[in-house]
């Protein structure tokens, strides 16, 4: 007997809806529909299209048929409001928008409550931007951005807890809401609803049930990280780059403050222990201003430039913003403008940030990861990885692409009693079905450590 379910995953570039046939010891995936995401500047504020996002997720969930159950993930720190009524006050604003600058450097350190690495567009910085308007005044509730989607489909309200983890506003040890920290920032506490765990039931979509996942696109991923260890590094690879550890606590240390670590909240009460590197973002602004130009054949041209000759440090909020990503990495590498050497030099980059991040992550928890799991859209990336592995020394297993919509469905499959055991159950699954790449790392280091000199890293 086969069981279906419906995963709607969002990233900050584009939406789907994965459908996982669950067979016995079998487990097969299918992207029904895809749809853009793209922000909408208005009034000189950048917006999520979110009533597009609802309809493109509509249309898959139509295309995906007769499911068991579904299940929303998304990119992280974003949220509606939403009014006493039910309505939505407003597009969500994007976190790319420049509203918070300059917010978080005015706000105490949250650290030892939050444990969440400091991050300009964090939602306690966004909220603290907004307090006092007018959408902020009316409101009744704040909604992530999939408990948004979940409360349009099952007129349900809650907070996911791992999507929850990422606002600063939670208490990393408890689990819950920080109160006396939201009442000491001057916020609402009665905008912040209950929280829910991944493998609750929500409510029901037309008779189907809608069941809280790991919202938090990452932590999605890492339930489907194909681990046969217990101590393993990732890299979820996408628009960001998550570089970490999966710890039982968080660590809360002033060095882990000081690297700007962040301790976020996993499935199963795990923490995902990590930074945020700028990942993919920059080429993807650049192959944009290029006119889309054919990527397999630029990562081939970029394979055959000089390794190393050209770096930036991706941490640089000078990379955040969008627009103009090809003259800005040119002004800072000192590079020419051909595309495969732009290119070469966003991987090497990215690559140099994964190894300083985590060689930081094993030293301040203590751990002796013997692999790197790279899942994600990265995965795809063959010299991504190969540069990876050489940079970090540490073989790197690329896959499974589809890491958020498998971990997502394999929470609604646990849910419904059609997979048993932990996270150790799920990812033999996930190692049993889905392909992995290996890459073992060259052995040369001294390549990459002069080249960390050289970016003061």
């Amino acid at each position: 007997m086969t069981h279906r379910f419906a995963a709607v995953d969002l990233g900050a570039s584009s939406g789907r809806v994965v459908v996982g046939v669950f067979g016995d010891g079998t487990l097969d995936v299918e992207v029904v529909h895809r749809f853009a995401n793209e922000p909408v500047r208005a009034g000189g504020t950048l917006h999520w299209d979110i009533l597009r996002l609802y309809q493109g997720m509509l249309d898959g969930l139509a295309r995906a048929g007769p499911v068991d159950s579904i299940g929303i993930d998304s990119w992280a720190v974003d949220y509606g409001l939403i009014d006493a009524s039910g309505a939505l006050l407003g597009n969500p604003v994007h976190y790319r928008d420049a509203r918070t600058d300059g917010i978080a450097d005015r706000v105490r350190d949250l650290y030892p409550v939050s444990g969440l690495q400091k991050l300009p567009f964090n939602t306690v910085y966004q909220l603290l931007a907004a307090a006092g308007t007018p959408q902020y005044r009316a409101a009744a509730t704040l909604l992530m951005i999939p408990d948004l989607l979940a409360y349009w489909l099952t007129g349900e309200i809650g907070a996911e807890y791992t999507n929850a983890s990422t606002t600063g506003l939670l208490d990393v040890r408890t689990g819950n809401w920080a109160w006396p920290l939201i009442a000491d920032l001057g916020l609402r506490a009665d905008l912040f609803p209950a929280i829910r765990r991944p493998g609750e039931l929500i409510g029901h979509f037309r008779g189907t049930p809608v069941v809280a996942v790991g919202s938090h696109d990452t932590a999605s991923a890492v339930v489907a990280v194909p681990a046969d260890q217990t101590s393993f590094a990732y890299v979820s690879s996408g628009t960001w780059s998550l570089v970490g550890l999966e710890l039982a606590q968080p660590v809360l240390s002033d060095a882990s403050r000081e690297a700007n670590f962040t301790n976020e909240g996993g499935v199963d009460g795990t923490v995902r222990y990590l930074r945020n590197v700028m990942g993919l973002w920059p080429l993807q602004e650049c192959v944009r201003e290029w006119g889309s130009p054919d990527l397999a054949g630029l990562l081939a041209a970029a394979a055959r430039e000089p390794a190393l000759a050209y770096l930036v440090d991706l941490d640089d909020p000078l990379f955040l913003p969008p627009g103009d990503m090809v003259g800005r990495l040119r002004t800072a590498a000192g590079l020419p403008g051909e595309p495969a050497t732009i290119t070469r030099c966003v991987l090497d980059s990215l690559a140099l940030a994964h190894r300083r991040a985590l060689r930081q992550a094993r030293e301040l928890a203590g751990a002796t990861p013997g692999a790197l799991h790279l899942v994600g859209g990265g995965a795809r990336n063959e010299l991504l990885c190969r540069l990876t592995a050489d940079a970090t020394g540490l073989p790197v297993l690329a896959g499974p692409v589809e890491a958020t919509a498998l971990g997502n469905l394999l929470v609604q499959a646990r849910a419904a009693g059609v997979v048993t055991g932990g996270l150790d159950a799920l990812r033999a699954l996930v190692r049993q079905t889905q392909q992995i790449v290996r890459y073992e790392p060259r052995g040369d280091d001294a390549p990459w450590a002069a080249a960390a000199a050289r970016v003061g890293r």
